[in-house]
């Protein structure tokens, strides 16, 4: 079986409280990397080089443990969220953080992983 990742961002948010209390530009304002309903699909060979551009690296290293271990197929997150295939999580930007949803994606190579993977849906 082969696995993909998906990465959907959910939420932009601003503490301007925190910003203007602690930034040297307090009105830095949301994050500009990301928009609501941005998505990502990766797959092992986007793996090392995500960050060319297309991902910030401070969100990265808040979220590629998760995608890791959706590409190997893995439990993201087992007994912590409703469905194993999926983690919710942000970056480390205390002042703006951004709310990730990470998916494992599950592709079947033949006729017998199609059928297990009906019966897990």
């Amino acid at each position: 079986m082969l696995h993909q990742c998906k990465i959907t961002v959910l939420e932009t948010t601003c503490f301007d409280d925190y910003q203007k209390k602690y930034l040297a530009n307090p009105d830095s304002g949301p994050c500009t990397f990301f928009k609501e309903g941005d998505e990502f699909i990766i797959d092992q060979r986007d793996f090392g080089s995500l960050l060319n551009g297309k991902f910030c690296a401070e969100a990265w290293d808040a979220v590629s443990r998760y995608v890791y271990t959706a590409l190997q197929g893995g439990s993201i997150m087992k007994g912590w969220t409703n469905d194993e295939k999926i983690m919710i999580a942000c970056c480390n930007d205390g002042t703006r953080p951004v709310i990730f949803k990470i998916e494992r994606i599950d592709i079947s190579e033949n006729e017998e992983e199609r059928l297990l993977l009906e019966k897990q849906d």
